[in-house]
């Protein structure tokens, strides 16, 4: 192997010129355990980001299932027929089970198809306005309103706007608009402006702050906006970002010949983007090979996870194995929960960066072959499988692989 054969298969020839970074953040409503808010979210071949943010009437498991019913239809038809939303709106808001107290069926939807390349269109019905920024102040976007012969009531909004580099798009439910309302500082709720002026304030503070911890930062504000922060509905928010892509590399497990040493420090050296090791041998690699210290964290060893080690020029060095699977366990379940531990710092790095490069060496060790060892540990070519599937379906992350 040589230098030219790894940074091919590790770095493409051309990048995409824009990147959709998108996230979001839900917090049920107080004393419910599952969220009246859906929202799904599908990444087509061509680049296009399709998003569905639905939140049902009421709360708890009726307002999910019309929820997550609207959000699955409104998915469906629009990536398949685009075109034909006020036709879709009524297949939709005419299959929603009716509700016994209310007697109505009724679950609201903001629907945004972005494209990096081309317009990209949002409609909304019955979900507070989305918000637009673009160099640190909010656009306002015109729009054409679309009714439906049998829904009179129930009018939808379309917008089209052309996206440009480090715009970001935000669309949440009422539960953060109206968040605090009837309380004597917001009576009439937090409402749409003020949260503009908050995110805008954000953004200012930190430009580089992702999608995922955008929302978080939203539904944190929102719920201090609530008496004792305990909300009376469900809070989503979803964020785009549209930027240059953020690349990071993950070097983990020693290369199966020990000849191409010295050609994947040099790649760990010459990386523009932030650099992970995971493994011990693999570190110890680096730190021969560029004649760099390596020190472990002794500071914060505990039973529950290896601790860190430091060395100059890498973002996070970790253990391998064990620290990969606790990764992409903390992945699939994304539960909200900040894990402070090498694994949690592993997939805070993955999710905010865009293009994951993993260079997994195959040299075996013997170590791993232990039967009496969990058998959750598994080796490092199926765990690394294993997040890339996770990081590519639930994140959108492109995740190139390439075994030495």
């Amino acid at each position: 192997m040589n230098r030219e054969t790894v940074q091919s298969a590790i770095e493409p020839a051309e990048a995409p010129e824009l990147f959709i970074d998108l996230g979001f953040a839900q917090y049920c409503k107080h004393g419910e355990r599952i969220c009246g808010d859906a929202f799904k979210f599908q990444k087509c071949g061509d680049g296009r980001v399709f998003a569905v943010l639905s939140d049902g009437l009421g709360s708890g498991v009726k307002a999910n299932i019309l929820a997550s019913m609207t959000a699955t239809m409104a998915l469906k038809f629009a990536t398949e027929n685009a075109d034909r939303i006020v036709h879709a709106a009524e297949i939709m808001m005419g299959a929603l089970p009716i509700c016994q107290v209310r007697k109505i069926s009724y679950a609201t939807f903001t629907i945004v198809n972005a494209d990096i390349s081309r317009a990209t269109r949002i409609i909304e019905m019955g979900n507070p306005r989305f918000l637009l920024f673009r160099g640190g102040r909010e656009l306002e976007v015109p729009y054409e309103e679309a009714a439906s012969p049998r829904w009179h009531d129930r009018a939808m909004k379309i917008y089209h706007c052309q996206v440009e580099p480090s715009d970001r798009l935000i669309f949440f439910s009422d539960g953060i608009s109206q968040a605090g309302m009837g309380s004597k500082e917001w009576p009439l709720g937090w409402r749409v402006r003020n949260c503009s002026e908050f995110i805008r304030r954000l953004i200012a503070r930190q430009p580089d702050i992702s999608s995922r911890e955008l929302c978080d930062e939203v539904i944190c504000e929102a719920r201090r906006k609530e008496p004792g922060r305990i909300n009376k509905d469900d809070m989503t928010c979803a964020a785009m970002h549209f930027r240059r892509p953020r690349r990071m590399l993950l070097f983990t497990g020693p290369p199966y010949d020990r000849r191409d040493d010295a050609e994947c420090a040099a790649l760990v050296a010459g990386f523009d983007g932030e650099v992970a090791i995971a493994g011990g041998t693999s570190a110890e690699i680096v730190s021969r090979e560029l004649h760099r210290k390596l020190e472990m964290d002794l500071k914060n060893i505990s039973s529950e996870m290896p601790p860190v080690s430091y060395m100059e020029g890498v973002d996070l060095v970790t253990e391998g194995i064990f620290t990969l699977t606790a990764t992409a366990r903390y992945l699939e379940e994304d539960n909200g929960v900040r894990h402070h531990n090498a694994a949690g710092q592993m997939m805070a790095m993955m999710l905010r960066n865009d293009i994951i490069d993993i260079l997994v060496g195959t040299r075996i060790n013997e170590a791993h072959q232990d039967p009496r060892l969990p058998q959750d540990l598994e080796l490092r070519r199926n765990i690394v499988k294993r997040l890339a599937a996770i990081l590519e379906k639930n994140f959108l992350k492109k995740v190139n692989v390439k075994y030495v």
